[in-house]
């Protein structure tokens, strides 16, 4: 029997991807994220920075690795929108600072996306890299989101930059599930999301479970406004995160490391009170 010419598809190797990467004070890690951008096997590529004020090395750091560092505010919404602004590309890449990418992340989200017309865009799982006791806490969470993809979580970094237009980009009214937003109105709009096999290594910075519900509260205090607009329930497993069907599915590994199971619903049942408290306040004050 002959073999099959069949080939998968491969990425356009002149398509270029504009990779956007919103700071502030992110001096530690920066060099990090942009040395694995730059190390990427897709070549085409340009990196933008859109900083918000930084008092530290960032933008000194940034301005090694591109020409293209800007100011802008207030927020990481704001700042995303920005970027796109600016952007060469065919394709956008949202990241934040304090992760790195495995060195086909660009390849292979070209190659979903390019595929078929409806894909318009691709998520990204995480691998956490933690260092401190809350950290490894919060890995344990994040690597049940690993284990076959979590429509819960998982929101698209990868974008056509035409589709990304089309659909106004990020809502800068909202910051935190700002990521959730646009990517439920691009199903909404018909399009879908697939996810890449390489991963991007997130490095979980927990200092305190004080500075992981502060962050909560914070990102609650607009949450209103993106759960009013998707029509999501206060009560549903994107808020309530103890209840997401992640956790009942994989069971077996909840029991397989009980400790850690009770430190992970402990810091959850802590981020919903911190989370519900900052959209109780934000709802009140109308922020």
């Amino acid at each position: 029997m002959a073999k099959s010419n069949t080939r998968k598809p491969s990425a356009d190797r002149e398509s270029l991807v504009s990779v956007i990467v919103t700071t502030r004070n992110e001096g530690d890690v920066i060099g990090r994220l942009l040395n694995s951008v730059k190390n990427q096997t897709h070549k085409q590529l340009e990196i933008i920075v859109v900083d918000n004020q930084s008092s530290d090395a960032t933008k000194a750091i940034s301005r090694k690795y591109t020409t293209s560092v800007f100011d802008f505010g207030p927020e990481r919404s704001a700042q995303r929108n920005y970027g796109a602004r600016k952007a060469g590309g065919e394709y956008l890449l949202f990241l934040d600072a304090d992760m790195e990418l495995t060195p086909q992340v660009i390849e292979e989200c070209l190659n979903i996306v390019q595929r078929r017309e409806r894909v318009g865009a691709a998520s990204i799982l995480e691998d956490s890299v933690a260092g401190t006791f809350w950290e490894k806490v919060k890995a344990y969470e994040r690597s049940f989101y690993n284990l076959e993809g979590d429509e819960t979580t998982d929101a698209a970094r990868f974008f056509k930059k035409e589709l990304f237009w089309d659909l106004k980009g990020y809502d800068e009214t909202i910051t935190g599930p700002e990521d959730w937003d646009l990517t439920e109105r691009l199903r909404k709009a018909g399009y879908t999301v697939e996810v890449v096999r390489s991963k991007i290594l997130h490095y979980e910075r927990v200092k305190s479970i004080y500075s992981l519900l502060r962050k909560k509260y914070y990102y609650g205090l607009k949450s209103h406004k993106y759960l009013s607009k998707q029509g999501v329930s206060p009560a549903s497993p994107k808020t309530l995160l103890f209840l997401r069907p992640v956790f009942c599915k994989n069971w077996k590994v909840l029991l397989a490391h009980p400790v850690l199971a009770i430190l992970m619903y402990f810091m959850l049942f802590g981020e919903v009170l911190a989370g519900g408290l900052g959209f109780l306040v934000g709802k009140i004050r109308n922020l």
